[in-house]
């Protein structure tokens, strides 16, 4: 049983477990099994190059990004269970009881983070019936979202990215990621405000 299982290995998914892994040290957090499926094949980021995004140099490629990042959250984050070359198709329960069925296996998750991208190919069943047009994206490329608050879309679901309505831009996927992270350590601190940050002072 994961205590969080993030589905998506893109911006907005590796943001989201990479916050969640830094927290480790946290007494609320020491317990928490986490995992993330770190699919990758239909991510925007495999056709991008970057020379516009904070702290990441100019010419940087997407596809360099995405292997760098399951990298970085394997050598920092290692109790961070990443879940290769999966897809999921089928989600079943509900909080704090999902059964996340893939293409290879299922896992049971207490909750859940949908980070993937916003085509309108998705198709997962079980989360197909929160799925509405894009709010900020052109009609006619008719991308979507699913429908949430704040990034939750019911209890125990939370979605990040552009499919939680945000625009195209890797800062802002990023952000979406980490801010639901943040609000699933919120949670587990009991409803007190926390997040994870490191400091050269420590």
């Amino acid at each position: 049983m994961f205590d969080v299982l993030v589905i998506g290995g893109g911006v907005s998914g590796m943001s989201c477990a990479l916050v969640l892994g830094s927290a480790h040290k946290k007494a609320f957090v020491q317990d928490k099994k986490i995992g993330i499926l770190t699919h990758q094949k239909t991510s925007n980021l495999q056709e991008a190059l970057f020379n516009n995004a904070y702290g990441i140099p100019a010419g940087k490629l997407g596809s360099e990004l995405l292997t760098e990042s399951v990298q970085h959250l394997q050598e920092r984050y290692p109790h961070v269970i990443q879940i290769e070359g999966e897809k999921v198709i089928k989600v079943t329960g509900e909080f704090p009881n999902f059964n996340v069925v893939t293409n290879k296996n299922s896992y049971q998750a207490k909750i859940i983070v949908v980070a993937i991208g916003y085509t309108n190919t998705f198709d997962i069943e079980g989360l197909n019936q929160y799925v509405e047009p894009h709010k900020k994206a052109v009609a006619e490329k008719q991308r979507i979202q699913l429908k949430n608050d704040d990034h939750k879309v019911a209890e125990g679901i939370y979605v990040a990215g552009t499919l939680a309505g945000w625009r195209s831009q890797l800062a802002i996927a990023a952000g979406s990621g980490a801010a639901v992270a943040t609000d699933i350590l919120t949670l587990w601190n009991n409803g007190i405000s926390s997040q994870s940050h490191d400091s050269i002072k420590k």
